[in-house]
């Protein structure tokens, strides 16, 4: 099944280099220097103390998709509208879009502007960037999907994805009910990005602070409220289920702490900020969120506009 991956981060080059890896045709959809960098040297990929280099077509423009299968899409939560409006000329009418982002929202954009079925994912995986094309993995690699309510996938493809992932090694588990997974998903991006990007810190080291230790359960309340208003269940050991994350990643940094550290625009209002305009909507307070939001975005501001 031929396979193109829109996004050469480090989620994109890590989940390319596996499939890569294991004999499937991939096309990593790349921009700017990462282009010439992976076409003349190969995508590198550091995992479980070994290095190597995977080789796979490289492209540069989005009519690269034409013969794919299976799409999978991992820009950032920003880029979804525009990334749907790229792909939509260019996608087989059978092909079958799967969202590797952080956030609620993606599946529900990219079913907006495509008329394919998509498959959104929570995506379990420590990687970082340490270059174009040049991914280290630190842990994890698991992918939680299931079906749309508002477009159904058949358990027929949602299975056929689990058996496409696993020659390359990563676990693919289905669920019914793929919101609560991407909620929960996003309660440990609200818990630890901001958190990490603020203070450039990795999770061990956060987990090891008493306050912060707090600051993290009063994230964590607030999610539940509005998840809880929403309909959504995360479950009574949700507490320990997000904190017990910098027990098993002690070594990751966040990619919004990544995003701030090369000065690049973060996802931070597709996470805080998602959760503080839903409470605004919902009529919940969220100042613990608000907070995190609001000083993550000065910090972006002051690199991406110095002069305001």
């Amino acid at each position: 099944m031929p396979v193109a991956v829109l996004g050469a981060g480090a989620v994109g080059c890590y989940y390319a280099g596996r499939l890569a890896r294991a004999g499937l045709p991939v096309t990593l959809l790349a921009r700017g220097d990462a282009v010439a960098t992976l076409r003349t040297r190969g995508l590198v990929v550091e995992s479980g103390g070994h290095t190597e280099t995977v080789h796979l077509e490289v492209a540069d423009t989005p009519a690269a998709v034409a013969n794919a299968a299976l799409v999978l899409v991992c820009v950032k939560s920003s880029d979804t509208p525009q990334a749907a409006r790229e792909l939509a000329p260019h996608l087989r009418r059978d092909a079958l879009v799967v969202s590797l982002q952080n956030g609620v929202t993606n599946g529900d954009e990219l079913l907006a502007g495509l008329s394919q079925q998509v498959v959104p994912a929570a995506v379990y995986v420590a990687t970082v960037l340490a270059g174009p094309g040049h991914v280290q993995h630190h842990g994890g690699g698991a992918l939680a999907i299931g079906s749309p309510r508002s477009r159904p996938v058949s358990r027929e493809r949602i299975d056929a994805i689990v058996r496409l992932f696993s020659p390359a090694g990563i676990p693919v588990t289905p669920h019914e009910d793929i919101r609560a997974v991407l909620w929960g998903k996003l309660v440990v991006n609200c818990v630890y990005n901001a958190l990490s990007a603020i203070s450039q810190n990795d999770y061990g080291t956060l987990i090891a602070s008493d306050p912060v230790r707090n600051v993290m359960r009063q994230v964590i309340d607030e999610a539940i409220a509005i998840a809880r208003a929403q309909g959504i269940d995360l479950g009574a050991d949700v507490h320990e289920r997000v904190l017990g994350v910098a027990g098993m990643m002690p070594r990751q940094r966040s990619s919004t702490a990544q995003d701030v550290a090369r000065r690049r625009a973060t996802e931070i209002d597709h996470l805080n900020g998602y959760l503080v305009r839903e409470g605004e909507r919902l009529g919940i307070a969220t100042p613990v969120n608000r907070t995190l939001h609001a000083l993550v975005r000065t910090l972006e501001d002051g690199y991406l506009n110095p002069a305001r």
